[in-house]
């Protein structure tokens, strides 16, 4: 790994792409209603939580994985198709524990497809960002 072939900036984009995805993933527009559903939260529970330490934890923990992606790709040979490839890999890596995570917890499988597919779109989207913008 040599650090010098990171494009800092594009590892925080793909940190907040991930953020911004997550935003989506679990709006009203995708997977809310379910998401919701399956953890037995209710509409008052969400809206009564603490969205700043939510938000603002995830967005770090998005730049984090971003990061980690970014040293993994750093590489001068990295383009977009290696990018994408080593982020869905990360996806599926992580999309397997949580997977393991639900199963232990007895989560419905929705659920595990809902919180895993979340995990492999985005770290696929994050790997493209860092291996496109070199």
């Amino acid at each position: 790994m040599d650090i010098s072939h990171i494009n800092w900036l594009a590892v925080v984009v793909a940190g907040i792409s991930a953020f911004l995805v997550g935003g989506i993933w679990y709006s009203p527009l995708l997977f809310a209603n379910p998401w919701m559903a399956d953890n037995k939260f209710t509409t008052d529970e969400v809206k009564a939580s603490n969205k700043a330490r939510i938000f603002g934890f995830s967005a770090i923990f998005s730049i984090i994985m971003a990061v980690n992606l970014g040293m993994f790709l750093a590489d001068a040979k990295t383009d977009v198709s290696w990018g994408a490839t080593a982020g869905s890999l990360a996806g599926v890596w992580t999309f397997c524990a949580i997977a393991i995570q639900g199963l232990f917890e007895l989560k419905s499988w929705r659920l595990i497809f809902i919180n895993g597919g979340y995990s492999l779109v985005s770290l696929t989207l994050m790997g493209t960002i860092i291996g496109w913008w070199r």
